[in-house]
């Protein structure tokens, strides 16, 4: 199988694609090429985790219900 990237020129790459991969080694396919696996991002702050999500979400319903009230009484 041959790399799917153009060459500057536009010209179709002729390399053969890495094993597995779409891409020739000097077009990305190499190993460790590419984004991790997985959100590190979401890991740091622990604002993504489903503990807190639920939270957001239980103080939000909180919220939505003692908007309710005030309304009603006035």
């Amino acid at each position: 199988m041959r790399c799917g990237a153009k060459t500057r020129a536009g010209t179709p790459c002729r390399s053969p694609a890495v094993a597995g991969k779409k891409r020739c080694r000097m077009h990305g396919g190499g190993p460790g090429v590419g984004a991790p696996q997985g959100n590190q991002n979401a890991l740091k702050s622990g604002l993504y985790t489903k503990e807190m999500r639920a939270w957001r979400r239980e103080l939000s319903d909180l919220a939505r219900a003692a908007s309710r009230t005030l309304s009603e009484i006035e």
